[in-house]
C-alpha cells in the first residue's frame, strides 16, 4: 500500500467532519425560569404558585425548520389550600413542597425556518413535543408511591438571535403527568373521615416557563487548505 494513502484518508477524513460539523449548526444553552403545579390544591393556572427553577439543553439542528433537543430542569414545585378561595380546600389546609429533576428528548418545529444568517437577526415562533423523565422529591410523604416516573413535554416558545451566535429564547411548558400523587394527595389517605385529601380520577401536572442564552456552533477549526467559512 502506498505510504501516502493514509495521510490522504486522513485528511478527507479531516475534511468531511469539518464539513458535517458545520452543518449540524449544533447549540448548547442555559436558562433560568419557574415552575408552576395544577393538580388538587390549584386546578387552575395560578401564577402566585411559580417557584424557581433552572435549565440548559444541547440541540441538533436538522434544518431550519426542524430540531432535536436533549435537555434538564431542576426546581421546584408547591401550592397550599390557604390561598385557595374555594371552602374545600380551605377546610383540607393541606400544602405541599417538592424538588423536581427532569431529562426529556424534544422534537421542535420553527414556523419561520430559523436560517442563521451572517449579519442577520432572525426570529421565530416554536413548536415543541417529546418525551421525558422526572423525579420529585416531597418535603413529606403520606403514603407509598412512585416518585419517579415518564412525562410527555409539550409547549411553545419564540426564538431570537440578537447578535450571532448569541440567541435568547423564550418557552412555556406543560408536562402531562400519569401520576395524582405530586402534591401528596392521591385521594387514598383522608385527613379525617369528612374530607378526602384529592380527586383519584383526575392527574397532576406541573408547567415550566424559562428565559434562555443560547449559542450556536456554526464553524469549527478546519486543517490548513479546508475552508471553515460558512
Amino acid at each position: 500500500m502506498n505510504s501516502k494513502n493514509p495521510l490522504f484518508l486522513i485528511g478527507f477524513l479531516l475534511g468531511a467532519f469539518c464539513l458535517q460539523v458545520k452543518a449540524q449548526r449544533i447549540t448548547i444553552g442555559a436558562g433560568l425560569g419557574g415552575f408552576n403545579y395544577k393538580g388538587d390544591m390549584a386546578p387552575a393556572f395560578t401564577p402566585r404558585n411559580y417557584l424557581p427553577g433552572g435549565n440548559a439543553f444541547f440541540r441538533y439542528n436538522l434544518s431550519q425548520a426542524v430540531s432535536l433537543r436533549a435537555g434538564g430542569t431542576l426546581g421546584m414545585v408547591g401550592a397550599r389550600d390557604s390561598r385557595s378561595p374555594d371552602p374545600f380546600n380551605q377546610a383540607r389546609n393541606a400544602s405541599f413542597r417538592s424538588t423536581v429533576i427532569e431529562g426529556s428528548l424534544i422534537t421542535e418545529y420553527n414556523f419561520l425556518n430559523y436560517s442563521q444568517k451572517r449579519k442577520a437577526r432572525n426570529w421565530t415562533p416554536y413548536l415543541f413535543g417529546g418525551v421525558g423523565f422526572y423525579k420529585f422529591m416531597p418535603r413529606t410523604k403520606t403514603s407509598d408511591y412512585k416518585t419517579a416516573q415518564m412525562n410527555i413535554p409539550f409547549g411553545a416558545g419564540v426564538k431570537w438571535e440578537f447578535k450571532r451566535p448569541w440567541s435568547l429564547e423564550f418557552e412555556f411548558g406543560t408536562r402531562k403527568l400519569f401520576t395524582d400523587y405530586l402534591d401528596d394527595l392521591g385521594g387514598n389517605v383522608p385527613i379525617n373521615q369528612k374530607i378526602q385529601l384529592g380527586n383519584p380520577t383526575t392527574k397532576d401536572m406541573y408547567y415550566y416557563t424559562s428565559i434562555t442564552l443560547s449559542y450556536t456552533f456554526y464553524t469549527i477549526i478546519c486543517p490548513p487548505g479546508f475552508s471553515n467559512d460558512y
